[in-house]
């Protein structure tokens, strides 16, 4: 079983505290196989640790839409920032990537409302239900949407310094390819050692 981060940050956020070797050290040290470094409105950080660490590394950005934000993972390109979520979502799709909404009904981050997130179902491929820096009512309700919608669910560290990581993490088998990896990932198994609402982050 491979664990799996696919929501944190480096240096080259605006927020992010830790060079790309400190994430791939503490990564080792958490025993964690695969992380999705999705700084906000850049890729570069994360083309650099697919470089730099092949066999560890999704590439992914957080990218800030006219509304809500949207994670890119599997992209090779970055998505520029503030066009309609629509927009953003197929040039995610149009690289091959998978489109994942993070901390989707958290009102201190820019967030979609549980409405706007139903109307973009056919566009979305994973949902974020923990987070940890969301209150433990913001994470049921992102459960309770995903379930609704029939989306795959996901858990992210949203860390932003890498003593952040090995929070949380998801477990899952071993996939090829970015369908399969959605695959896999519906049936994952879900680790929290944190509890929610310690902190805030963007």
């Amino acid at each position: 079983m491979l664990r799996v981060d696919l929501h944190l940050h480096s240096h080259f956020s605006h927020d992010g505290r830790s060079s790309l070797q400190e994430l791939i050290d503490r990564a080792r040290e958490c025993r964690l196989d695969r992380i999705a470094l999705t700084d906000h409105n850049t890729i570069e950080g994360a083309l650099n640790l697919v470089r730099l660490a092949p066999e560890l590394a999704i590439a992914g950005e957080e990218v800030k839409t006219l509304e809500g934000e949207v994670i890119g993972l599997f992209i090779t390109t970055r998505v520029p920032p503030f066009l309609a979520p629509e927009e953003a979502m197929d040039l995610i799709h149009g690289m091959g990537g998978l489109t994942y909404i993070p901390h989707p009904l958290d009102r201190h981050r820019s967030n979609f409302r549980a409405e706007r997130v139903a109307e973009l179902a056919e566009r979305v491929d994973i949902i974020e239900t923990y987070n940890p820096w969301c209150d433990g009512a913001t994470n049921r309700a992102a459960a309770q949407l995903a379930d609704e919608l029939g989306k795959v669910s996901a858990t992210g560290s949203d860390s932003h310094s890498a003593d952040e990581l090995g929070r949380s993490w998801m477990e899952m088998e071993e996939y090829s390819g970015t369908e399969d990896f959605l695959e896999k990932l519906r049936f994952a198994r879900h680790v929290v050692t944190a509890s929610s609402g310690s902190g805030r982050r963007a």
